[in-house]
């Protein structure tokens, strides 16, 4: 069986890198929807179950966690069946999970479900960040992921800030049934275009393999420090945002509403990086992007750990996005780097790491909470999220070994 890498992608047009980015990225908002659709209404679903805030927001763990450890599987699975083929499969199972979740009848069966769309939604981002390593030159590969990752960042804006607002109306049950129709539209959207454009034929999966791509990628220190980076950026950044609408409630500055708009205003963070980074790779570089993205996300913990005013916080959670996408998009890309044959298998231990960070967060940012404050435990993430880019930026890019 052959066990060559793709082939150099040739220097494909403007228009075919708008097009990827679309139909990937629509797939990609897709599944951002679903991730922190929840986060805003975690006091609505403790009060309709008739348990605690500290309980449901257990529910990102739950989510994060399947997503994290079915990287391993998908990953190389996808490289050997075709990315997209396992991006669509991923989309239908992640609708049936989503409105499983509408109709759960109590909070255990709704843990069950955000599990299952966890592990569903582990298959979309990882594998269509890997397909731009496959098809998109290095030199144009960060501005082109960084444009992925604006329909990622819509799609966390959309869940995080309309839930908050359309749960009025809508529930979260609601909220989790429209979350699964705009799924449905992106799965549609991505196996169309892969008709017309058909995939490379698919090989018979491997496992000695997989776990030879997966050996040699872990005997590279480079790839590790970005692995562990990655972990602790997703456990430092995304700890609190369960506890946010609790935490405003507290201070009388708002609830579920005003959650929902900090996430909005954490998106337009990374909307801005999308549009800053042409400017920002070429005129400060990749390491220095990574030291500042690390500074203005630490700002920005500081700044929502001190504010007494609301604006303060949306200030705050601007900060923070604006710096942790610099930060994450420019690992991502280093990432791409370390196994050009076997992208799909670095993606996975990248969005692994990352979502494993993700899922012990809010435990131990509540736990930390309840020991020593709010603004301790704020003040905390922020010097950790400042010397993991300091610390990814000292590191060279990975030399590829697999």
């Amino acid at each position: 069986m052959s066990d060559t890498p793709p082939a150099a992608p040739m220097a494909p047009t403007a228009a075919q890198v708008g097009h990827l980015v679309f139909v990937l990225g629509l797939a990609g908002f897709s599944s951002a929807l679903t991730t922190r659709a929840l986060d805003p209404l975690l006091v609505n679903v403790a009060a309709d179950f008739n348990t605690t805030v500290e309980r449901t927001a257990l529910l990102a763990s739950a989510f994060a966690l399947p997503y994290a450890l079915i990287q391993p599987i998908l990953g190389p699975i996808g490289d050997a069946l075709g990315k997209r083929l396992v991006m669509i499969l991923c989309a239908s199972l992640l609708v049936l999970a989503l409105g499983f979740g509408a109709l759960a009848p109590s909070l255990p069966t709704l843990f069950v479900a955000r599990i299952l769309a966890g592990a569903a939604a582990g298959g979309i981002t990882p594998l269509a960040l890997a397909t731009f390593g496959d098809s998109v030159p290095m030199a144009e590969r960060q501005v082109a992921m960084s444009r992925f990752m604006a329909w990622t960042i819509g799609g966390q804006v959309a869940g995080g800030a309309l839930s908050g607002f359309l749960a009025v109306h809508l529930g979260w049950r609601g909220i989790l049934a429209a979350c699964g129709v705009v799924v449905l539209v992106g799965a549609v959207v991505l196996w169309r275009d892969s008709r017309r454009h058909p995939a490379p034929p698919a090989r018979r999966f491997d496992l000695s393999v997989a776990l030879s791509h997966y050996k040699s990628i872990l005997s590279n220190p480079r790839a590790l420090r970005l692995f562990a980076g990655v972990a602790a950026e997703g456990l430092l950044v995304f700890s609190m945002f369960p506890f946010l609408a609790a935490l405003l409630d507290l201070r009388g500055l708002g609830g579920t509403a005003e959650a929902g708009m900090a996430l909005g205003i954490f998106g337009l963070g990374g909307f801005a990086y999308a549009g800053l980074a042409p400017l920002l790779v070429r005129g400060i570089g990749q390491p220095n992007m990574m030291r500042f993205g690390g500074a203005l996300a630490g700002c920005g913990l500081l700044l929502v750990g001190l504010a007494g005013a609301l604006p303060a916080v949306l200030a705050g959670t601007l900060l923070l996005g604006l710096g942790y996408f610099m930060l994450h998009n420019s690992i991502q890309v280093r990432v791409t780097e370390v196994a050009p044959k076997a992208r799909g298998s670095a993606m996975a231990l990248h969005a692994c790491s990352f979502f494993l960070g993700q899922s012990l967060g809010p435990a131990l940012f509540g736990a930390a909470q309840a020991w020593i404050g709010t603004l301790p435990s704020l003040a905390v993430c922020a010097a950790g999220i400042l010397l993991v880019g300091l610390w990814l930026a000292h590191a060279r890019r990975p030399a590829p070994q697999a």
